[in-house]
């Protein structure tokens, strides 16, 4: 069974918007999904993976300064699904998308692409 499973990338032209979903099958440690954060990693072609978005079992939020305004990251505890809105996107986000779970240690989706161009 997939732990972490991941949907929502594809293409759009500058300007659009697109939904990433990640939904957990489970929290390997036994602990509540409330209590874990999740988080959307991306990895563009030559680079290192970079922290896009975190979103904490309170529903805190972090996000990296280049998505600030256009990327919104949500949860729903009751269903251990995290949800990456993105808006205004540009070219440069071009990449794939990794899910991300910290239950004390790290768990990584498989990936979805994202491709932002004319």
């Amino acid at each position: 069974q997939v732990l972490l499973a991941e949907s929502g990338g594809g293409w759009v032209q500058p300007g659009g918007s697109l939904r990433l979903t990640c939904v957990a099958s489970a929290v390997p440690s036994g602990y509540p999904f409330t209590r874990i954060y999740m988080s959307y990693y991306r990895q563009e072609a030559g680079k290192e993976r970079a922290l896009v978005a975190r979103v904490y079992g309170d529903h805190a939020t972090e996000y990296a300064d280049s998505v600030k305004g256009r990327f919104t990251i949500t949860r729903d505890n009751s269903a251990k699904t995290i949800f990456l809105q993105m808006t205004n996107l540009k070219p440069e986000d071009t990449a794939v998308y990794y899910c991300h779970m910290f239950d004390g240690r790290d768990f990584w989706g498989d990936g979805t692409v994202v491709t932002v161009s004319r």
